[in-house]
């Protein structure tokens, strides 16, 4: 019976720790050039986005260093009205600061972490580590396919259920 304490006690404790299925982000990343308008090219479901299309997001940085969020689509059922979302993000560690927290209701936050972007800082892969969210932005609403598919590949090697994703533009 004392042997069975402390391996329930150490089964508790990995059942509550985070599952990552993506262990590494981008190594190099500047917050600054991470700024501005981005289109939502593809996504994997979520709530907060079921019901949209051609979302844009735009983020924004604050003074004291956080970011505000800004999501924006259109509703699928009445293209003449839209939906907006604002969140905080900011850089728990400043050794990593492509591993970002966002919130959208205080005090409740998740993982937002840059996977993937390119060094002119015009397409990105961005999402959850845990595999529950992922999304392909670009600094263009249409990008080229060819521009886009590296992203995608890369997100299919990591593991992420890239036959899930949803366009996040109309065509």
């Amino acid at each position: 019976m004392k042997h069975i304490i402390p391996v329930l006690a150490t089964l508790l404790f990995i059942s509550c720790a985070p599952a990552y299925m993506v262990v590494d982000s981008a190594e190099k990343f500047e917050i600054e050039r991470y700024m501005g308008k981005w289109y939502e090219i593809y996504r994997l479901p979520n709530i907060l986005e079921e019901e949209l299309e051609d979302i844009v997001v735009r983020y924004e940085l604050n003074d004291d260093g956080r970011i505000l969020i800004i999501n924006e689509g259109r509703l699928k059922s009445d293209n003449s009205r839209t939906k907006q979302a604002k969140g905080k993000a900011w850089i728990p560690d400043s050794k990593k600061p492509s591993r970002l927290k966002v919130s959208y209701t205080w005090p409740f936050s998740e993982d937002y972490w840059i996977f993937k972007i390119d060094s002119e800082y015009t397409n990105v892969l961005v999402g959850d580590p845990s595999g529950k969210h992922l999304w392909v932005l670009s600094r263009e609403r249409r990008p080229e396919p060819a521009v886009i598919s590296p992203f995608i590949e890369y997100a299919s090697d990591l593991g992420f259920k890239i036959e899930n994703f949803i366009s996040g533009q109309v065509n």
